[in-house]
């Protein structure tokens, strides 16, 4: 049985594993996906991207060490979209983790109250 929400996590990192925590803290069913071994396609991160109303920018993983290796800051802003979907799904590393996704919204990164208000808790 497939549930609605989704949780991308990379393993090893902390703030995944907080927020991992926290969603079984507050009893949320959800399916859990390794970013890397199972990277998001392009038309998923497209999809997810138009449910969360924020810039695409915030579901690239600027702290991470390819973000930086490849410049990407530097890059981006002459990339269209399709580009920047097409090289994040390259990648888990590239992309903000941990990501929720939900019926309604996607949100990278971990913030409680963001969390907590998108699963109605």
């Amino acid at each position: 049985m497939t549930r609605s929400i989704l949780f991308l996590e990379y393993p090893k990192c902390s703030t995944c594993q907080k927020a991992k925590r926290w969603l079984d803290e507050q009893g949320v069913a959800y399916d859990e996906r390794h970013i890397v071994e199972e990277r998001p396609t392009a038309e998923e991160l497209r999809a997810w991207h138009e449910r969360s109303g924020l810039p695409l920018k915030r579901f690239f993983n600027t702290s991470g060490m390819l973000y930086r290796e490849m410049e990407l800051s530097k890059k981006l802003p002459a990339m269209d979209e399709a580009a920047q979907y097409d090289l994040l799904a390259t990648n888990g590393m590239l992309v903000k983790r941990p990501l929720l996704v939900t019926p309604s919204t996607a949100i990278p990164g971990f913030k409680e109250e963001a969390w907590a208000a998108a699963l109605g808790l």
